[in-house]
């Protein structure tokens, strides 16, 4: 039974102050995004999967610092290619903005420096954990998310292997009769991804909704409280105890753009962090211990109680 993993990193709540809302599509765009060669070796290239839906994809405004390749960190773009990774990492919509996959590729260059991060980019905005299982069509941008992600995770794994998972996606499903569904659903999409990318134990870290969408104002600014989205924060907290190799983070501290559903860019790079620490975490657990060195003293005690049976 995995121990039930919690990362809460938290911004002082003055930085966090809500602020006006502006268009998400506004911001810096990358003006070169640069195509390179991926690692020669391909144990070299740490690759890492970007799945879920808008809060993955990122909706934040982009910033010069966005926009600044960093060493060792790539991305899979929709032609198929490696390039220096920038936000907008994803492509599912003209909107998408500053997500937390890029703050995550960069922690984990910054924690591993022999290794390249390859990000591969794959979620879908609006997409329910429904629509994330084979042959299943998503009508609203004419994609299929889970054999889309599977043949771009194919397609990066030629030059690289797979690292890990991260999962971002739950506001689909926050209604009280969807998310009594969501440990057994997101247990099946765990499974499943790991049995078809040949990868049992692939690390996989997945996140809890923010306060800012179960705790809605309504139009006449009285607090009220989405259950089914607390629902599915407690779902995505007690796979730690039954799925191995799982970690989620919690959004604890985090604020929306404007429109009480999509972060911020601090709070998607703040996101990022997270899923990073909770990443490193995993993969350490998962390394083998290694063994203690026998001292003279210790190989006598050894040999001798032997001796005894």
């Amino acid at each position: 039974m995995l121990r039930l993993t919690l990362f809460t990193t938290l911004l002082p709540l003055a930085a966090l102050a809500q602020t006006p809302a502006r268009p998400v599509a506004a911001g810096l765009k990358p003006k070169v995004r640069t195509a390179v060669a991926p690692p020669a070796r391909r144990e070299q290239l740490r690759v890492y999967l970007l799945l879920g839906q808008s809060n993955m994809a990122g909706r934040g405004v982009v910033e010069a610092q966005d926009t600044t390749a960093t060493a060792r960190v790539l991305r899979l773009n929709a032609a198929g290619q490696w390039e220096e990774a920038k936000d907008p990492l994803h492509f599912d919509k003209p909107v998408a903005g500053v997500g937390p996959g890029l703050s995550f590729g960069r922690a984990l260059a910054a924690a591993e420096p022999a290794a390249v991060i390859g990000l591969v980019p794959c979620a879908v905005g609006g997409s329910a954990i429904s629509y994330w299982q084979p042959g299943a069509f998503f009508p609203d941008t004419k994609v299929n998310p889970y054999d889309d992600a599977l043949r771009r995770a194919r397609l990066a794994l030629q030059h690289g292997t797979l690292a890990g998972i991260l999962w971002n996606q739950g506001e689909a499903d926050s209604s009280p009769e969807k998310s009594s569904a969501y440990a057994q659903n997101l247990t099946a999409l765990i499974n499943r991804l790991r049995q078809d990318l040949g990868a049992p134990e692939v690390p996989f870290v997945a996140a809890q909704l923010p306060a800012f969408q179960y705790e809605r104002p309504d139009s006449l600014g009285r607090r009220r409280i989405n259950d089914g989205a607390l629902q599915l924060n407690r779902a995505v907290a007690s796979l730690a105890q039954t799925v191995p190799h799982y970690a989620y983070i919690t959004a604890e501290n985090t604020r929306h753009r404007g429109d009480q559903l999509h972060y911020d860019a601090a709070s998607a790079r703040l996101l990022g962090q997270r899923y990073a620490q909770a990443m490193l975490k995993l993969q350490a657990e998962a390394k083998p211990k290694p063994k203690a060195e026998l001292t003279p003293k210790s190989k006598s005690k050894a040999k001798s109680a032997k001796s005894r049976f």
